[in-house]
């Protein structure tokens, strides 16, 4: 078996099985992946990326984007400001005005090129409001969540040898003592 699928595949489908668990996501919603593939690779962040570890990243996601019905948007590195690649669709399903740029891995990450790569019609944003995310090897995406986030802990702690972090996110907590929440 692929050493890729062991120590990133299956780790990383396990990881969001257990994230869903918890964060419901539904059809539509959006899901941003931020990656290091250097970081996988236990490299700093941004120095040896590769496209084969992303292809092996990109493989679990997407299994995860077809069960959910998510619509992912892959968060570039700080070269591109940290856009994010998405479908043209999702685009403008939620208004996401687009950017002239195409990610490559030594300007916007390895991770961000194969996505742009794979997807029928990308395009690149600037920036979004994501239901959820992951983050691998800590590439700061919180950024492009929505408020408020709230972290979700899983059994899976890393993938290959970069630190792993998922989060939700659910609407603010406003009008004090006297409101009433729902769930």
């Amino acid at each position: 078996m692929n050493e890729l699928v062991i120590r990133v595949s299956r780790p990383l489908t396990q990881a969001l099985e257990e994230f869903q668990n918890e964060a419901h996501l539904q059809k539509g919603h959006l899901f941003i992946i931020g990656a290091s593939t250097s970081e996988v690779l236990g490299e700093r962040i941004g120095s040896s990326g590769t496209i084969e570890v992303a292809g092996a990243l990109w493989e679990a996601i997407s299994q995860f984007q077809k069960k959910t019905g998510v619509l992912c948007a892959y968060q570039g590195c700080e070269h591109i400001n940290r856009a994010l690649v998405v479908e043209r669709e999702t685009a403008g399903s939620y208004n996401l005005e687009p950017v002239s740029v195409i990610p490559h891995p030594k300007a916007g990450g390895s991770m961000a090129a194969y996505a742009f790569n794979q997807m029928r019609d990308p395009v690149v944003v600037e920036g979004l409001k994501a239901h959820g995310g992951i983050d691998i090897g800590d590439t700061f995406i919180g950024m492009h969540l929505k408020k408020v986030a709230v972290p979700v802990r899983t059994s899976i702690k890393e993938i290959g040898d970069a630190h792993l972090t998922l989060a939700r996110t659910r609407p603010k907590f406003i009008g004090g003592d006297r409101a009433v929440y729902y769930k």
